[in-house]
């Protein structure tokens, strides 16, 4: 299964302060143990949310909202993509995992959504025109 693994973010992330070199030689390592565990997938940090946008949707409108947004703790500062076994599997790397932030933090891990998890939702025309894209992405990365 796959799941997603949030890093929340926190004061220091969403006022751009960056990682020491310390905390980059600590998440490198753990990383690479995720990689060669054949558990990770994808992953990366995020620019605070001064830097973001948001857009609302309402129907047909769209409104655009400038970062940076309220809730800190709410926020995400980076995420990693993991392919476990099951939750178990994903919380215990996540307890392993170097403290990604300067003071107390946080993870979030959410299962990510797989096409038996639709049902009847997703017809077979459905599922072909996702088996399609997912090839041609691919294709296009390779």
């Amino acid at each position: 299964m796959r799941v997603m693994v949030l890093v929340k973010a926190s004061k220091e992330s969403e006022d751009g302060i960056m990682p020491t070199t310390e905390l980059l030689e600590a998440m490198g390592r753990y990383n690479e143990e995720l990689v060669n565990a054949g558990i990770l997938l994808a992953g990366e940090g995020l620019h605070p949310s001064s830097r973001g946008k948001r857009i609302a949707f309402d129907g047909p409108n769209r409104t655009v909202i400038d970062g940076p947004f309220a809730q800190v703790g709410e926020l995400v500062a980076g995420f990693w993509l993991w392919e476990v076994k099951d939750m178990e599997e994903a919380v215990a790397w996540a307890k392993r995992c170097p403290n990604p932030m300067p003071g107390p933090s946080e993870l979030e891990i959410r299962r990510v959504f797989e096409a038996a998890d639709f049902g009847d939702a997703l017809t077979p025309e459905v599922a072909a025109l996702e088996d399609r894209l997912r090839e041609k992405v691919a294709s296009s990365r390779s």
